[in-house]
């Protein structure tokens, strides 16, 4: 079913909405505060995929040692070249998931890269991503990305923009391998892939 399926959220062409995962309240709250018709097509694109990381922190699952203690932060990070503007920071501001208060990071270079349990690899990495994944082997991160064939070269989660419309892509197999649980929230409505798949791009 479609998030944001109202027709205020259709009804323009241009305007990008939300397919595929039904999120919560606040997120829709949150959303329709950011005045996406105000921006440049570019910038409500990633205003929206600001507002998917910080709801992938309430629909995946970490193990308990990812939070030593419980207030350690939940670090949603950046890679490379930051497309979020200070939509990332504004969306995730005040917020927390089970009592971990959300912060941001962003890094240059993988080996950055201490704490974290959601990462945004952005564009700019695109030629490095087999480099970037091995860097992470055996820790608990949620891979995230819009490059091509980012989940079939062993990212967790890749975001799709088709007609407007943001859809998910999930590498299941990779999101197990650094021992996440992901939420059939997530899962029903998502395409998902294998590594060695050609899903196109």
């Amino acid at each position: 079913m479609a998030f944001l399926a109202s027709t205020r959220h259709q009804e323009r062409s241009g305007r990008f909405v939300l397919s595929g995962v039904r999120f919560a309240v606040s997120a829709l709250l949150l959303l329709g505060g950011l005045k996406l018709a105000a921006q440049p097509a570019a910038t409500k694109e990633y205003q929206i995929k600001a507002v998917f990381l910080f709801n992938f922190s309430q629909f995946v699952e970490w193990p308990t040692n990812a939070f030593p203690e419980a207030q350690t932060p939940l670090v949603i990070g950046v890679l490379g070249e930051n497309p979020f503007g200070t939509y990332l920071e504004e969306t995730v501001r005040g917020e927390a998931v089970n009592k971990h208060p959300l912060v941001i990071q962003h890094y240059r270079r993988p080996e950055e890269i201490k704490t974290c349990h959601i990462l945004f690899v952005s564009q700019s990495e695109a030629g490095q991503l087999n480099q970037v994944f091995e860097s992470l082997k055996g820790r608990n991160i949620l891979t995230v990305g819009d490059a091509e064939s980012f989940a079939q070269q062993g990212g967790m989660i890749r975001f799709i923009t088709e007609k407007n419309k943001i859809h998910l892509r999930i590498n299941l197999a990779a999101a197990k391998a650094a021992d996440l649980t992901i939420s059939s929230k997530l899962l029903r409505p998502a395409e998902i892939v294998a590594p060695t798949e050609k899903a196109g791009p």
